[in-house]
């Protein structure tokens, strides 16, 4: 029989919530390096490309919170050895494990080698084009079982930042809930690859014709006052938040940890942008959390606001020199 002293680490092990271990890889060039450093800003102990066989005493030997950065650089590497690594640490109830899978477009890895005049991994003496090739073919199961892609296309170094604090903060480590990310953009610079549900607000009249309120946003009240008084508005925000209602307990029950919904209009600025802040408020009053007499962790969902092209017009949209790794 076990004395009180021999029986509280494991009931202090069962209090805790489980560690987070994170495998961050991708296509070389994408911005790894970049997120695991934000990793280790949160907390994390960042490793970069250990062998492969040492990934798990890794994880065993440490107490903290582990980031460990993997590609096609890592010796042995094998992308099956390490969905079979990633599948043994998720059945430890003790452990948080996450699979994070960057890429970007061929056009944006192939100006960020010519920039940095790097040659890439795969091809050190051919065409980077060559070695892009090989390691999307190399890479391509990893990315199908990632928990959260990352596309680094056209994405500014402080929005990266922003993504990764919000998925993997502190305040995120008891949480066990779903992360609901709106998004607002604009339909001509590409609708936002990471998105499972898109609504369409261009049909709803546009502040850009109004020259006063051209310059202005949907975070200021006479754009957001502008759009709501079309008579449209109120119908679709009603139509849009009982299709949520009726998914989102439907996504926790199901274990979903994260869910991307984005609004698109021509430009980005006005009419998603008020959108996304209704709704965001919406959701949030819908949180099923605060109305459980329990209140138990993990039972709802937490929402989290981007208005993309606002943010792309006020910061560079360039990783810094050196960064993509």
């Amino acid at each position: 029989m076990s004395t009180p002293a021999e029986a509280a680490p494991i009931e202090t092990r069962i209090a805790r919530a489980p560690r987070r271990v994170v495998l961050v890889t991708g296509l070389s060039g994408a911005g790894k390096a970049s997120i695991l450093r934000v990793l280790e800003d949160l907390g994390y102990e960042a490793v970069d490309n250990p062998p492969l066989r040492l990934m798990e005493d890794l994880v065993a030997r440490g107490e903290r919170k582990v980031a460990i950065g993997v590609d096609t650089r890592s010796r042995g590497f094998d992308a099956q050895d390490i969905l079979l690594t990633l599948a043994r640490l998720k059945c430890n109830p003790d452990l948080r494990p996450e699979l994070v899978f960057a890429y970007a477009d061929e056009a944006a890895l192939l100006r960020r080698y010519t920039e940095t005049r790097r040659r890439h991994p795969l091809a050190p003496t051919s065409r980077v084009a060559d070695g892009v090739a090989a390691e999307i073919a190399m890479t391509a199961t990893l990315r199908d079982a990632a928990d959260l892609l990352l596309d680094t296309s056209d994405l500014p170094l402080p929005m990266l930042r922003r993504m990764i604090e919000q998925r993997f903060s502190e305040a995120e480590d008891n949480d066990t809930g779903m992360t609901v990310a709106l998004i607002s953009f604009a339909y001509p610079a590409g609708l936002p690859r990471e998105a499972e549900l898109v609504f369409d607000a261009r049909f709803l009249r546009n502040p850009h014709y109004v020259p006063t309120l051209r310059v202005k946003t949907g975070l200021d009240a006479d754009v957001a006052a502008y759009v709501e008084a079309d008579p449209d508005y109120a119908p679709f925000m009603a139509k849009v938040t009982e299709l949520l209602t009726m998914l989102l307990p439907r996504f926790v029950q199901e274990g979903k940890k994260y869910v991307s919904i984005a609004i698109g209009c021509t430009g980005g600025r006005h009419r998603s942008v008020r959108i996304v802040e209704a709704l965001a408020e919406r959701l949030r009053a819908l949180q099923p959390v605060a109305c459980r007499p329990d209140k138990t962790a993990g039972a709802g969902w937490r929402v989290v606001v981007t208005h993309r092209e606002l943010s792309l017009s006020s910061q560079t949209s360039a990783f810094e020199s050196g960064a993509q790794k």
